[in-house]
């Protein structure tokens, strides 16, 4: 039997103020830092166009067909800007939403599956896990990944507990296909690859084979097929071969072969997690001996097993990929969590003492090892951004220290022994640390997204007829194109719209010299390139007047004849 026992420490209103605290932390800096390439600039442009051409069956990047990705956080934020205007924030709400609930459904389920002791805590831990309060800022397509299949795994939990009614059996079941289906319309096969070999691998592990007799297989793979088949369908009737290079292309090629470009060490993501799970790392060992002693449910369940399959399945799956990203592996995030969760509880005050003091000593070092940005820097990055940042890095670390002495204080304070308030504080440390030193990041986002030259392009734009080229010539810039409110015709370099090329050749110039006679046949236009491409060009005699430039771009538009 599990260990039901619960610390008890923080009042309903005194556990709302604190939710209420940490939301206005949450998402309250959504729109402080500008969105940067990759990937923030091309989810958040793919919505601006399916929001503005309303084709919410063909995503298109850069007026490109796109098919790399399915479409729900693409509809997600072209609805979010539907609602509430197109800008940085909107684009980053679905993001900062999964995460933010993704914490409530993990302190949900663990409070439900085990106690609510081991529910706090486990919304804790992952509160304050730099990966996943980091991830939860930036609009990637991983962390809604995350979410859906972290709330496959949680209805899975819950779903399977002891003695429950067959009705909410069957309800949570519902939802477990259901979220499931909807990973798949987040990122492809990997939403029902990755829950379905960890349940393979649990029951051959834990032969526990009367759970597929509680997985409601007919009617949830019904719901499963009914929710995530129509988009592809449709997409495949209006443009055929997309299933071929969706499925075969963009999903096994990506992982069985290094044609990504993304290659990466077999312990590539063992730093990930390490600096992802920082706070907790002291604990984490402890957590997972803890955890294996625990008992199965009476029905022969055992959680914190799938947990643990959960977790190196993932980690490993991702750990052999011949294509890795920081954010492959934050899926795993919550199992790691709720499995911490599970012993925070039971922390004894000496232990956590000396936790304490560990991480204090940690964030002084820190100090040190910061000041080799003092040093950092090129001509793209200028030293200035380096040392500006510094502030802010030195900001987070002074916010960390004193939070982390004031938990020291708390917890001797304590008559009782209980090291809740502490934890709470200390996780606060953290949340405080992460937040300061990312909303930092906008010395190098604003330089980075280009939103300085929009302005200057827009202006341009607003003078020229409507149906004036805008070129990117040898490269896709990530950003201009949502900042400007503009897609660019693609020159010579397809980079990563290759496959929209493929199927609309018409749309992009395939060399610069094509190029430069179309320039000098248009009537206006304007152009977008590297300061390299620029100082080329010039040399070569190509009329263009500068309208705005920075250390990465050069924007020109062509004179009056």
């Amino acid at each position: 039997m599990f260990d039901t026992t619960e610390r008890q420490f923080l009042s309903r209103g005194a556990l709302f103020l604190l939710l209420v605290a940490f939301a206005v932390l949450w998402f309250a800096p959504l729109d402080y830092r500008h969105l940067v390439p990759s990937d923030e600039g091309r989810y958040a442009e793919m919505a601006r166009e399916m929001f503005v051409t309303h084709d919410w069956i063909t995503p298109r990047y850069n007026g490109l067909k796109y098919f790399e990705k399915p479409p729900l956080q693409t509809w997600a934020n072209a609805l979010t800007y539907a609602m509430f205007g197109i800008g940085a924030w909107q684009a980053r709400l679905y993001t900062a939403l999964t995460g933010f609930v993704g914490i409530l459904v993990l302190g949900f389920t663990g409070t439900r599956v085990f106690n609510r002791s081991v529910g706090f805590f486990a919304a804790l831990a992952l509160a304050a896990s730099p990966y996943w309060f980091s991830m939860g800022h930036f609009d990637t397509l991983d962390m809604g990944l995350s979410f859906w299949m972290q709330v496959t795994l949680c209805t899975l939990l819950l779903a399977q507990r002891a003695h429950l009614a067959p009705w909410k059996q069957r309800f949570w079941m519902w939802a477990c296909w259901a979220s499931m289906a909807l990973a798949v319309l987040s990122k492809g096969l990997v939403g029902v690859i990755l829950p379905g070999a960890v349940l393979v691998l649990y029951t051959l592990i834990a032969r526990d084979w009367a759970l597929w007799k509680r997985l409601y297989l007919g009617s949830g793979l019904v719901i499963f097929f009914a929710i995530s088949v129509p988009w592809f369908v449709l997409v495949e009737q209006r443009n055929p071969g997309f299933l071929n290079f969706f499925f075969i292309v963009q999903q096994f090629e990506r992982y069985l072969t290094p044609a990504q470009n993304r290659p990466g060490p077999i312990y590539y993501f063992v730093p990930v997690l390490l600096i992802g799970f920082l706070p907790w790392l002291s604990l984490t060992g402890q957590s997972v001996r803890y955890a294996v002693r625990l008992q199965r449910q009476n029905n022969g369940f055992s959680p914190v097993l799938l947990l643990l399959v959960w977790a190196a399945f993932i980690f490993l799956f991702f750990s052999v990929s011949h294509s890795k990203l920081l954010s492959y592996v934050l899926p795993v995030a919550p199992a790691i969590a709720l499995l911490i969760g599970l012993y925070l509880p039971h922390v004894e005050r000496p232990q956590l003492h000396r936790h304490f003091v560990a991480y204090a000593v940690l964030l002084v070092v820190g100090c040190f090892g910061a000041l080799a940005l003092l040093r950092a820097g090129d001509a793209r990055t200028p030293n200035a951004l380096y040392r500006a940042y510094l502030i802010w890095v030195y900001a987070a670390l002074v916010v960390g220290l004193l939070a982390i002495g004031l938990a020291l204080v708390r917890l001797r304070a304590s008559r009782t022994g209980a090291t809740g308030p502490a934890l709470v504080i200390f996780a606060a440390a953290w949340v405080l640390l992460i937040s300061i030193a990312g909303n930092g990041y906008e010395v190098f986002a604003v330089q980075r997204s280009g939103a300085q030259l929009a302005p200057a392009i827009r202006a341009a734009l607003a003078k020229l007829p409507a149906d004036t080229p805008f070129y990117a010539v040898r490269g896709l810039d990530h950003t201009i194109p949502f900042y400007a409110g503009h897609t660019t015709i693609m020159v010579e370099s397809a980079d990563e719209l290759a496959y929209g090329v493929s199927v609309e050749p018409q749309k992009w110039v395939p060399t610069v010299d094509a190029w430069k006679q179309r320039w000098n046949a248009d009537h206006a236009a304007l152009a977008l390139m590297s300061p390299e491409t620029y100082t080329e060009l010039a040399k070569d005699g190509v009329p263009m007047t500068v309208i705005a430039r920075d250390s990465r771009r050069v924007v020109v538009e062509k004179p009056n004849s």
